[in-house]
């Protein structure tokens, strides 16, 4: 699968990982970011111009199904749709700052955007000559850790969400993909963990995946993790429960 001269959505490229793939992208195909309002969105604008923007909070289902048809009304075809945004709140059910309303923003933002965009690009991705979806995931989506519980089992829906599209369109132009990343430091993860993945360097390895069309492409410590995960599962579930 070559990326060049390709029209590839990315979902929250306007910083961290999503930043990164946007950044070594850019030079060769044409791109569209979809994030809601941020600073860091006007600074994407100023200094990569030639980027398309649709702003959309992800965690409401009504913006991201308007985003998919103003898309649609705009490109007559999509060659790569980049599922990268994902939220993560670390306060345990038993603390005293968890949210309740944040289970719902990080299930939408995680699980159901990724759904409604793959249904809503449909048509899109379908009249290109091949074309991808790339979902990532994380090494949590294998086994969870202790805290972060909505975010494991989102991430974890995830996984089984992308297995079951891809058998959906096996017989068509569009391959479906997932990579698994362990702790990459962005903001997201800022103060927790050691021996974060640089995102630049995380986004460097997805890309080479994808030319590579390669899937599951795992990275980084996941590549240990999968195996132990499926040969000594009680030991897989003592490394991540504290990870």
């Amino acid at each position: 699968m070559q990326l060049v001269n390709n029209r590839i959505i990315i979902t929250g490229g306007a910083s961290g990982l999503g930043l990164e793939l946007v950044r070594q992208l850019y030079d060769n195909n044409e791109l569209i970011v979809v994030a809601r309002p941020s600073s860091g969105l006007e600074t994407l604008r100023k200094t990569l111009p030639k980027i398309a923007v649709f702003e959309t909070d992800l965690a409401f289902g009504d913006q991201v199904t308007a985003c998919a048809a103003a898309i649609l009304e705009r490109y007559d075809h999509i060659d790569g749709l980049i599922n990268n945004a994902a939220v993560q709140h670390t306060p345990a059910f038993l603390d005293v700052d968890f949210s309740y309303e944040s289970i719902a923003s990080e299930v939408a933002v995680n699980l159901t955007s990724p759904c409604q965009l793959c249904a809503g690009l449909l048509p899109a991705l379908k009249r290109a000559p091949e074309a991808f979806i790339l979902n990532i995931n994380s090494g949590l989506a294998l086994v969870p850790k202790t805290s972060s519980a909505v975010y494991c089992a989102t991430k974890g829906g995830l996984n089984i969400f992308s297995q079951s599209l891809s058998h959906q369109l096996e017989n068509t132009n569009i391959k479906v993909m997932q990579v698994f990343l362990p702790l990459v430091d962005t903001a997201m993860t800022k103060g927790r963990g050691s021996g974060k993945l640089q995102a630049d360097d995380a986004a460097c390895r997805i890309i080479d995946g994808i030319l590579r069309g390669k899937s599951p492409i795992d990275i980084g410590r996941v590549k240990l993790l999968r195996p132990i995960a499926r040969f000594l599962p009680p030991l897989a579930r003592k490394i991540m429960k504290s990870a």
